[in-house]
């Protein structure tokens, strides 16, 4: 494997890429960190903008407090996580910082990359916050024509079974 991209954002769950991605067999030659910056907050109304009323929307918020906000934000991000996988050896990281539909963008940059594995977090949102605004790995998956792994935060218990494993030498 060549390249790898990870989408990553603020959240705690995101930060499971990073401990997937450190387990890996073999790491790649390189990866591509993705932030997707959300012109919108949480609504589902940008899903719903064409590709020309985005690029609209991009162009007005250009030198915008709200835009050099988002900047900011989407540099400290990618800093932590380039950080992070610096500090475990990868050398070669390239960080790319897009706005719009964070899936679409995903699999534009996958696409124009050329990565062999696309490696997204879990939310773990419930069953009605999937229905009202879907999930991200699940449309990364259907739609991407490269594998996807989708890194899982473990929940307590399971943090607490790995520990006791590998303390008792089971790992």
């Amino acid at each position: 494997m060549k390249k790898v991209l990870i989408a990553v954002d603020e959240t705690e769950d995101s930060k499971s890429v990073l401990s997937v991605f450190q387990n890996m067999v073999r790491p790649p030659e390189s990866v591509v960190l993705v932030h997707v910056q959300q012109l919108e907050g949480k609504s589902m109304m940008i899903d719903m903008l064409s590709d020309s009323e985005l690029d609209t929307l991009r162009e007005a918020l250009e030198g915008t407090e709200y835009k050099e906000t988002l900047d900011r934000k989407s540099e400290k991000i990618l800093n932590f996580y380039r950080k992070e996988l610096e500090n475990g050896g990868l050398v070669s990281v390239k960080t790319v910082v897009r706005a719009g539909i964070t899936s679409d963008e995903i699999l534009k940059i996958a696409q124009e990359e050329g990565v062999d594995l696309i490696v997204t977090g879990y939310n773990g949102k419930s069953f009605m916050q999937r229905m009202v605004s879907g999930s991200l790995s699940k449309d990364i998956e259907k739609k991407a024509a490269v594998p996807v792994l989708v890194a899982k935060n473990p929940t307590a218990e399971e943090k607490y079974a790995w520990s006791t494993a590998a303390a008792c030498g089971a790992k």
